[in-house]
Order: C-alpha cells, then sequence, then structure tokens
C-alpha cells in the first residue's frame, strides 16, 4: 500500500487512492460524521488487516477499496478518518483477513464483505419483505444526530406505577381495519396514540425494532408466504429496522422512531425496546457470516472446543456475552439508545443467557447483568428480563438483580391462568401473586417493582385464545403442529375455537374480563398484550412468529365488535392508576385495617383447602397524597356455582361496587357485609365513608 503525506495540511493527513485519511477516533466505535470527514473506528481481535469499502447507493461494486494502514491500529483497534465524503452518497462495509480454521472458531475471508457491528443504519432492506436484487451483502450508512428534541425533559414514572402495552410494530396497524395513513410503521403507532390514551396505558413496549432480515424464513405452506415477522433475529444492534419506517430517507432512518418516542413522551408514555442479545441471525455453522462471524467468530460467540456453537437461545448460536468485548458492546448498545433515541426501558430476550460464562455454566454474579445495573446512563432506565432461557435455565424469582432488575413473571402468568379457568389446588398461590410474589421477591427491600406481571404476551395464545382452544393450533407454520407451547392451561369453554354459541361467546368475554380484573388488581406491575382488550385472536396459534398476515395483525373491527370489553379493560387500568393501594406499601388506614388481608366465603377466613375456588383479598392503605384511606376489596368465585360471601364489617363506611363481571349487574351489596357472586366472575369493592 502507498501512503503519501501531506505536510502542508494544517493538520498532517495521508494520501490513499486519490484521498486524504488519518487516524480517527479509536474510542468511538462505529462512523462518526465530523465536519468535512468520516471516522471509522472497528476492531477485530484476530483479524490482521482491515479494509474499508465503499459502495455509492445500491451499487453492485464498490468504488473505493481503503487498507487501514498499520500505524492507524492501536492494540485491536482500527481507526481512520477520511475526509471529503458526503455520507447521503455512499455506503460501507468491511473486509478483515486472517486466518481460516473452524475448528479453532476463526472464519477470517479477506474478500467477505461485513457489515459494521456498530452500524447505526443498515441498507438492503427499506422495503418490507422484499430482498434486493443486486449483489447482497448487508452495508451500513453513516447517520448524523441532528434531531431536534425540543426544550422538554421528561420525568421518568415509577415502576410500579406503569401499565405496560406490548405491541408489534408491523402488526398493531397492518390490517386495513386499523385506519392509519401509514400502516405497520413507527408513523402508524403515532397515528394511535390517542387510542392508548384513551385505553389508559401509560408504558409501549414494541417487539424486537433492531434491524433484522424478515426473509430469512422466506417459505410457502399451504400459499401463504412465511416469513421471520416477530424479529427475534438481530442483524444490526444500533440500527432501528427500516422497514418500519414509512418514508425511505437515506440516512434518516431512525428519526420517524425518535419523533415517536417524542410523541409518546409528550402524551406521559414511556416506551420500553424489546432487545436480543442472546443471539444472531448468523445461526450456526451452516449459517450465514453477516458480521460478528466474520469480525471475531470465536470472541462474540460460545463455541465449543472444536468450533461448534452452544445453543441455549434455540436459535442456532448464543451470543458471548460475558466476554469483556462482547460487555462492552452490549453496554455501549443500551447507551446508544437511551442517550440518541431516550429509551425509557428494556426488555431482554432469554435473559438468562446473558448470565452464562464463556463455557455456558452459570454465573452466581454474572458481570455484564452487574455492569447493566450499575451503569450510570442507565442508572434511572427499566431493567426486566426474561429469566429463562432455551437451555433448561429457569431463574423466576432467582435472577441476579442488585435491586435494580425486573422480571417477567411467568409463576403469575401460569398460576392464574389455572385459577382462572378453574383448576383446584389455585388459592394458595393467588394469595402469593396477587400481592406481590412475596415468596418470590422481598417487597421489604425491592418494593413491587420486581414482579412484571402477564396473563398473555406476544409469545401465546392471546386471551381470548386462551379461552377459545384447549389445544394449540400451529398447523400454518409448516412443522406439523410440533412448534410452540403445548402447557397452555388454557380452556375452551366447552366448544374449540370458533363459534356461534351465545353461552360460550358470553362465558368467553367473561373469562377475559376475569383476567384483565385480577391482572389490574395485583401488586407488581401489569403488562397487557395488544389486542387483549377488544378480544383479537390468532385463530388458536400460539406461535405466530411467522405469520405475517391476519393471523398476527390486529382486527380493529373487533374493538367496535366488543366495545364492552374494550370498555371493561378501560375502566380497570384506569382504576388502578388512580388506587395507590394496588401499587404499593402504605401507611395504615385510620380504620385500622392490616395492609393485606385474605377472606373466603367467611372475612378473615380464607379457604385454601384444594377444592376450595373462592377468594377475596382486601388491600388497605392510604392514597398517594395520604390524605384519604383506600381500602378495597376483590371477590372471585372461580368455581362454576354461585355463592354468597361475607365482607368484612364496613364499620361507620359502606361497601361500594366498583367492578362487577356478572352478567346479573342487578348485584348488590345487602346486610352491608354480603354479596352474591356469580358463578366464573369477579367483583370489585371499595369502602366508602358516607
Amino acid at each position: 500500500m502507498s501512503v503519501m503525506k501531506e505536510s502542508s495540511q494544517l493538520i498532517p493527513v495521508d494520501e490513499y487512492d486519490g484521498f486524504r485519511i488519518r487516524p480517527g477516533f479509536f474510542l468511538e466505535n462505529g462512523a462518526v460524521a465530523i465536519p468535512g470527514g468520516v471516522s471509522f473506528t472497528v476492531q477485530t481481535q484476530g483479524g490482521t488487516g482491515c479494509e474499508l469499502v465503499l459502495f455509492e447507493r445500491e451499487a453492485r461494486e464498490p468504488y473505493a477499496v481503503i487498507p487501514f494502514p498499520e500505524e492507524y491500529r492501536i492494540g485491536h483497534v482500527y481507526s481512520m478518518i477520511v475526509f471529503d465524503l458526503d455520507i447521503s452518497e455512499f455506503e460501507y462495509a468491511y473486509r478483515i483477513n486472517g486466518p481460516y480454521d473452524p475448528k479453532k472458531g476463526q472464519l477470517f475471508d479477506k474478500n467477505r464483505l461485513l457489515l459494521d457491528p456498530y452500524a447505526k443504519a443498515v441498507t438492503g432492506q427499506s422495503d418490507w419483505g422484499v430482498h434486493p436484487d443486486y449483489g447482497f451483502a448487508y452495508r451500513a450508512r453513516v447517520v448524523a444526530p441532528d434531531f431536534d428534541w425540543g426544550e422538554g425533559k421528561k420525568k421518568p414514572i415509577p415502576m410500579e406505577d406503569l401499565i405496560i402495552y406490548e405491541l408489534h410494530t408491523r402488526g398493531f396497524t397492518k390490517d386495513a381495519s386499523s385506519g392509519v395513513c401509514y400502516p405497520g410503521t413507527f408513523e402508524g403507532i403515532k397515528e394511535k396514540i390517542p387510542y392508548l390514551k384513551e385505553l389508559g396505558i401509560n408504558a409501549v413496549e414494541l417487539m424486537p425494532i433492531f434491524e433484522f432480515d424478515e426473509t430469512r424464513e422466506n417459505r410457502v405452506v399451504n400459499g401463504e408466504r412465511l416469513l421471520d415477522y416477530w424479529g427475534y433475529n438481530p442483524i444490526g444492534f444500533f440500527a432501528p429496522n427500516t422497514s418500519y419506517a414509512s418514508e425511505k430517507e437515506f440516512n434518516r432512518e431512525g428519526d420517524e422512531l425518535k419523533s415517536l418516542v417524542k410523541l409518546l413522551h409528550d402524551e406521559g408514555m414511556e416506551i420500553i425496546l424489546d432487545v436480543v442479545f442472546n443471539h444472531t441471525a448468523e445461526g450456526n455453522q451452516d449459517g450465514p457470516v453477516i458480521s460478528l462471524k466474520g469480525f471475531d467468530n470465536n470472541v462474540y460467540y460460545m463455541l465449543t472446543a472444536d468450533g461448534q456453537y452452544y445453543n441455549f437461545s434455540g436459535c442456532g448460536n448464543t451470543l458471548n456475552c460475558n466476554h469483556p468485548v462482547v460487555q462492552n458492546m452490549i453496554l455501549d448498545c443500551l447507551r446508544y439508545w437511551v442517550i440518541e433515541y431516550r429509551i425509557d426501558g428494556f426488555r431482554f430476550d432469554l435473559a438468562s443467557i446473558l448470565g452464562r460464562s464463556e463455557d455456558g455454566t452459570p454465573l452466581s454474579k454474572p458481570p455484564l447483568l452487574e455492569r447493566l445495573a450499575f451503569d450510570p446512563i442507565l442508572g434511572k432506565v427499566k431493567l426486566i428480563a426474561e429469566a429463562w432461557d432455551a437451555g433448561g435455565l429457569y431463574q423466576v424469582g432467582s435472577f441476579p438483580s442488585w435491586n435494580r432488575w425486573s422480571e417477567w413473571n411467568g409463576r403469575y402468568r401460569d398460576d392464574m391462568r389455572r385459577f382462572l379457568k378453574g383448576d383446584a389446588g389455585m388459592v394458595p398461590a393467588v394469595m402469593e401473586r396477587m400481592t406481590g410474589s412475596k415468596d418470590l421477591y422481598d417487597p421489604s427491600v425491592r418494593g413491587y417493582e420486581a414482579s412484571v406481571n402477564f396473563i398473555t404476551c406476544h409469545d401465546g395464545f392471546t386471551l381470548w385464545d386462551l379461552y377459545s382452544y384447549n389445544v394449540k393450533h400451529n398447523e400454518a407454520n409448516g412443522w406439523n403442529n410440533t412448534d410452540g407451547e403445548n402447557n397452555n392451561n388454557s380452556w375452551n369453554c366447552g366448544e374449540e375455537g370458533e363459534t356461534q354459541r351465545e353461552e360460550v361467546l358470553r362465558l368467553r368475554k367473561k373469562l377475559v374480563k376475569n383476567a384483565v380484573s385480577v391482572l389490574m388488581l395485583s401488586r407488581g406491575v401489569p403488562m397487557l398484550l395488544s389486542g387483549d382488550e377488544f378480544c383479537n385472536t390468532q385463530f388458536g396459534n400460539n406461535n405466530s412468529y411467522c405469520q405475517d398476515n391476519k393471523i398476527s395483525w390486529l382486527n380493529w373491527d373487533q374493538l367496535q365488535e366488543n366495545e364492552d370489553v374494550f370498555r371493561h379493560f378501560q375502566k380497570m387500568i384506569h382504576y388502578r392508576r388512580r388506587k395507590n393501594v394496588l401499587k404499593r406499601n402504605t401507611k395504615a388506614p385510620q380504620n385500622g385495617l392490616p395492609g393485606v388481608s385474605f377472606h373466603g366465603i367467611h372475612p378473615w377466613e380464607a379457604d385454601q383447602e384444594p377444592e376450595s375456588r373462592v377468594l377475596g383479598i382486601m388491600f388497605a392503605g392510604k392514597n398517594r397524597e395520604e390524605t384519604e384511606d383506600e381500602v378495597i376489596y376483590v371477590g372471585m368465585n372461580m368455581h362454576w356455582e354461585p355463592c354468597t360471601i361475607e365482607l368484612p364489617e364496613p364499620g361507620e363506611c359502606r361497601w361500594e361496587i366498583i367492578s362487577n363481571t356478572a352478567w346479573n349487574q342487578d348485584v348488590q351489596v345487602y346486610d352491608r357485609k354480603k354479596i352474591w357472586l356469580e358463578e366464573r366472575s369477579v367483583v370489585v369493592l371499595e369502602m366508602i365513608r358516607d
């Protein structure tokens, strides 16, 4: 390589093949735009040489290849400023030279184009489902961070005050029934913000929006094209998925997402990203080499002694999260999303993998999890773990937290599902789950923010399907119905699937209302699945990861068809938001009632026998301002026969019915302390001073 020095410059520069270059910003990974040029920084532990490859937009062949001079390398880091580049006119990639020895985990190839692991925008798939027709390899673009956030600064919402609403960016508005101008995009979500406010949620959790290749699945089953719809196979951790933008602006793909974040903040809502750091789209030894494999395969992935991939993710490979290089990348990534996109929280997919050592064994104090817990930039950010992985590690209640991590409470989901469908022997478990899962999380240490309570999420049945199907129906996925969870704790209410029987439909609606009632009346942080509030169905598919069609898209026509269910969701959500005693321990009320008490057919006598299906829980304390008492009684009868229960003596107050899922709406409190509970119903009462 011939590099010529230019000594006449104010800042000394070199010249290579007509490009003016000089050493770059070694501490700033990725491509950073500066006045008059771009600093390109990349690292490789095992590589022996690096080239920067520049392309005109969508060109097949590069217009320039610039090797990094050896003096532009410090340690394992290459960094070079290239002057006189217009960031709107080019795409870039790297080529890394080095040994090729798969048994040692080394896959270097000097002829292979590699995507920058720190790419802030990725080219190639701006149109959903369309693979580019030019000679394809992923490339990156340089992004100028010049979004105008205005002068406002959002105050964080306390974790225990959140009502989380999980949604898929495309599926939320893709169906024509959504009525939005930009279906299936970040703009489409923006158009639905008034709806979200009306419903009452204050935190939106987006399923993966990191760049991914939806065409990697690309199968046809029964005439239907299947894609990697969910997006749990990331290609770039720092870049938003380009096909979720409504406009294809070359270097401003992130602005639409930033605009969504800003508007959510302006409307008093937070945004949480579902992030995947447990594996990537590169898969196992048969998968493509896109980025990390080509830079340092044996650094970024957990490998066996003979170079094979550990697979604790169930997706072919496992990211080597506790290698220092990978730790730094993940930390840099999260900091970037918080600083540049002002993200409020992260839900970590299969987070138990983040606590495994390089040989896959679980660590008692995983360094990555500890660094995330104590990182100053992430200090106010919500950290939520899916506290299990596909390798059998289940850590609900034992996930290393440092009093910072919350968890998706899978025990809450399973126990409440069983109770709500009428299983025997569940009363003791429900007493724990609805009062903060104290058997799993110590509220005296962490409050009630450790437990994220949910009954449904993207993975599994919708709430309507939970009461419409006894078994999964995933035939459309093409795996002979072998994929997806078999242990759903569901009940079809007497008829499998769709039905015209009015008594079955009425019962299903009641059970849906029961579910959201107990969820909103449980201590912990409630999470809803989008569409559950109007009985959205996936037609029995409990693993719709590949279904980019009406199986997964929300049918907004059901909002009008099931308005009574929507109004019940809305009522319970707003009620929870107003009531301090449902979310935290408070000062004792004036009447001396305990903060939490349990009841059965008779007050103060919870029946925990195996055949019991009736439970009353009473919460008592002060409101947020500590000016008034709040006393709330939740009566639950999951038996198929009605019963009459006695309520705790209200003293100088009276019991007022706040909500009742019974079809018989003439229910009243009589003799000041008795109420009739319809079969399979939930009633909410509040003690009111006359």
